[in-house]
């Protein structure tokens, strides 16, 4: 039998004729592939809907597809579906309350309630796996195209797997994933993982200037100098972040890189134990426990935030 939360979603879709997908700001393989992928499921189930995915477009993941930019007829007898996203103000693109009717779906601890069905998993390694889950549960379809998006959006949010949150449900639906549309997933690794050789310079970098405080809190201050020797912006600073999962007495680390588009320093932190989204929700951020991201206004922000994470890092060692 249909799970409720499955069949509200899916009676939602069939219902309207025209949808947009959005996600959060500053996208990630998750957040995209989630929203892409999806698109491609309502399209291959209902070929007659029109259905547009929606946010600034990420250069780095350009090859997970391509976005629409939002016109005025897209609000007209719409459904919106936000996907990878937690709070309104965090939703890439779009003005949420000029949509007839909202779908949330999302695997980020609850912050408010800003659509008419909210599908919230904070157990979920990724929102790609809860689409994956969505469409194995209902009558929709899954085309190979949208497993390839699914598949790498998983991927990144887990890294490969590693962390906690993935759960045997995630293999399992997997598992279904790969059988179901004979995926070639070694295949996609190469756009997932392949970069220029000055970001393993750049890695280099990181590794030789991280500082570690007294309780094992990891991190380092680019500024934008530094990013512009190395000819990198911050979004990528960020997202080597995952690469300094195992350091020997380090239980949370983080990168703060100088965002001059946007005119903040954009924090992105990990943890292998530590809780770190609280600390993060008080700095214009969060996320999950053990990954969360922050936006500050300058690097005396960053210096007070790395005094509570160092906390937090000095808590957990003593329990």
């Amino acid at each position: 039998m249909m799970h409720a939360i499955y069949r509200k979603i899916f009676n939602a879709i069939k219902k309207y004729d025209k949808i947009v997908i959005a996600r959060h700001i500053g996208a990630d393989p998750d957040a995209l592939g989630s929203s892409i992928g999806l698109k491609e499921i309502i399209q291959e189930t209902f070929p007659n809907k029109t259905v547009y995915v929606v946010g600034t477009p990420a250069a780095k993941f350009k090859y997970l597809g391509m976005l629409d930019k939002i016109t005025e007829e897209m609000y007209e007898d719409s459904l919106l579906i936000v996907t990878d996203t937690p709070d309104q103000k965090r939703v890439d693109g779009v003005d949420v309350d000029r949509f007839s009717y909202r779908i949330k779906i999302d695997h980020h601890p609850f912050i408010e309630k800003f659509c008419e069905i909210e599908w919230i998993d904070d157990s979920a390694s990724s929102a790609s796996q809860m689409i994956i889950e969505l469409c194995y549960n209902t009558k929709f379809k899954m085309p190979k195209e949208a497993a390839e998006k699914l598949y790498i959006g998983l991927v990144a949010d887990t890294d490969r797997f590693l962390f906690s949150y993935t759960t045997s449900k995630t293999f399992s639906l997997v598992s279904h994933l790969i059988k179901d549309t004979k995926l070639d997933f070694f295949k996609l690794y190469t756009n997932l993982y392949m970069r220029p050789f000055k970001e393993m310079k750049f890695e280099g970098y990181i590794a030789n200037n991280l500082e570690v405080t007294e309780h094992g809190f990891a991190y380092i201050k680019l500024s934008d100098e530094i990013l512009h020797k190395y000819d990198v912006d911050a979004a990528t600073a960020g997202n080597m972040v995952n690469n300094f999962n195992y350091i020997e007495n380090v239980y949370a680390w983080a990168v703060f890189s100088d965002d001059k588009a946007n005119h903040n320093i954009r924090g992105s932190i990990r943890s292998r134990g530590p809780i770190i989204n609280e600390v993060a929700s008080r700095h214009n951020g969060g996320g999950h426990k053990c990954a969360s991201g922050v936006r500050l206004k300058n690097f005396d922000e960053v210096d007070i935030l790395v005094k509570e994470l160092d906390l937090e890092c000095k808590k957990y060692q003593e329990q």
